[in-house]
């Protein structure tokens, strides 16, 4: 018959085991750790007794197989494997034997555990700086969509490529707002032109970028790039606009 002593000591190693097990992320409670050693069989009058040591064994090694279920994927548990194997024979090994194999099991456990942790936390890391990333790139987006993010954009744009100063942007700005007022959603009901330099049709500008329909940077690159081709500088196409009303 179980000893209350020994109950008592089986629940507070179950204790333990669970803080263990709660390092890689593994969940325990204390009614099945204390389940896994004090079995049924245990708690009959009529059961065999049970040694210490060997209950011992069968705590760590039911942790020892939760927290490997929790590495699976993450950490290499060959060495942890092979020891839960040597300690499921506990009952017919020597007490020192099961002691130290006991220990080992432990100290395997305690370290597949903090490595599962360690993939976790890197894993918690990654995504939230993702996460942080495309906020960061929605954001950005956003600003650009606005007209004022467009017109900067474009000066940028414009400088960079095609060495245009504020001249030829003075006539972009009025040529642009006069198409579209700068509204990357602008469409023309009655022909089609669609976006900051309508371009007629509006996927035309899928040359500049797949996400035309949605980035106002990749409108304006479209519409430098033909403003660059069919007129050489936009205050061209701007007195080409003037004269015929399109450009």
């Amino acid at each position: 018959m179980l000893s209350r002593t020994s109950a008592r000591t089986k629940t507070r190693l179950a204790v333990a085991a669970i803080a263990l097990a709660a390092v890689g992320g593994v969940v325990l409670n204390t009614a099945s750790a204390v389940a896994a050693v004090v079995t049924p069989a245990e708690r009959s009058a009529a059961a065999a007794p049970q040694r210490d040591v060997d209950a011992d064994a069968s705590l760590y090694v039911a942790m020892a197989r939760a927290v490997k279920q929790s590495a699976a994927g993450k950490v290499d548990t060959a060495v942890l494997d092979t020891q839960i194997a040597n300690l499921d024979a506990s009952p017919g090994l020597p007490e020192t034997s099961v002691a130290a194999l006991t220990r080992l099991v432990r100290t395997s456990t305690g370290e597949v555990a903090q490595k599962v942790a360690d993939v976790n936390a890197a894993a918690a890391a990654a995504a939230a700086a993702q996460a942080a990333a495309e906020a960061a790139a929605a954001q950005a987006l956003a600003a650009t969509n606005t007209p004022d993010g467009a017109r900067a954009s474009a000066r940028t744009m414009m400088a960079a490529r095609y060495g245009w100063g504020d001249g030829q942007f003075s006539c972009l700005d009025s040529l642009w707002t006069k198409e579209s007022n700068w509204n990357y959603q602008a469409y023309n009901a009655d022909g089609g032109a669609t976006g900051i330099p309508q371009a007629l049709p509006g996927s035309k500008m899928a040359s500049a970028g797949s996400d035309w329909a949605t980035n106002a940077a990749t409108q304006v690159a479209w519409g430098l790039d033909y403003i660059s081709r069919a007129y050489g500088t936009p205050c061209a196409a701007w007195g080409h606009s003037q004269a015929m009303n399109w450009y």
